[in-house]
């Protein structure tokens, strides 16, 4: 199976603080990939790393087989890996449609990025009907749309997708998810997804890594970790018959 992205040994801090402490993942070509972890574990800082806002203090980043580590951002997207936020982070002041240009501004293939255009109008009808509106007048879900549309003008082959649900009803949290796995199903475009909704991850991505205060503490197919008994008890609120003492030494006893 070939990697598309591949992350060795990587170490991250925030001044002094270890964010992430000797993680090591693989993102196979095609495939969505899930890191499933509470709030402050260092799921985003591996976002962030990858994409260059970061610079790992140890470690290695290989994208394609070629070295990335702490290489400009901007180069890295021209490489074909692509991060859509947090928060979105939309051009609130740009009208829709010029939002969606600034993510092709990497390309000079007129004739493609038209093409492109009209494929994110396809997966996201309501941008078509607001493309000459402010982004920032936009609601949350909408302007989540536009931030994966984006993503996609830059045409990437993988896109790092940062908690896609966050502030958003379940209902429009399920339509985001489902045309992310169609454009993973339709376009092949690979991804590595941060979701705090280990549900909805699990259920889209094929592979998923745990982390733990900056550690990998387990990985396994999606299927397999949907399962898992720490993982039905900690992520997905699904409780055995177990009490909470045999919980937490069954938890130590398997991810340590």
């Amino acid at each position: 199976m070939t990697h598309m992205l591949t992350l060795t040994n990587v170490e991250s801090t925030y001044g002094p603080v270890r964010a992430l402490r000797g993680v090591s993942l693989e993102v196979p070509e095609g495939q969505i990939v899930t890191v499933l972890g509470s709030n402050g574990a260092g799921k985003t800082t591996i976002l962030k790393t990858v994409s260059g806002i970061i610079d790992p203090r140890k470690g290695h980043i290989h994208f394609e087989g070629a070295e990335i580590t702490a290489k400009d951002p901007s180069w890295i997207v021209k490489q074909g890996l692509c991060h859509v936020p947090e928060g979105r982070e939309v051009f609130p002041l740009l009208s829709v449609q010029n939002n969606l240009l600034m993510g092709a501004y990497t390309r000079d293939d007129r004739d493609g990025v038209a093409r492109d255009l009209e494929m994110v109008y396809n997966y996201f009808p309501i941008l078509r009907e607001r493309a000459k509106q402010d982004a920032g007048l936009l609601s949350g879900g909408q302007q989540q749309m536009l931030a994966i549309s984006r993503a996609l003008m830059a045409n990437p082959k993988l896109i790092l997708l940062d908690e896609p649900s966050l502030g958003l009803s379940p209902k429009l949290t399920k339509e985001i998810f489902e045309i992310v796995v169609r454009i993973n199903r339709e376009r092949g475009t690979a991804m590595l997804l941060v979701e705090q909704n280990a549900n909805m991850a699990l259920n889209a991505a094929d592979y998923g890594y745990v982390l733990e205060n900056g550690r990998i503490v387990a990985n396994d197919t999606a299927a397999s970790l949907r399962e898992q008994e720490n993982i039905k008890e900690f992520y997905l609120g699904m409780h055995s018959d177990q009490t909470a003492d045999q919980r937490r030494w069954k938890k130590k006893k398997t991810w340590r």
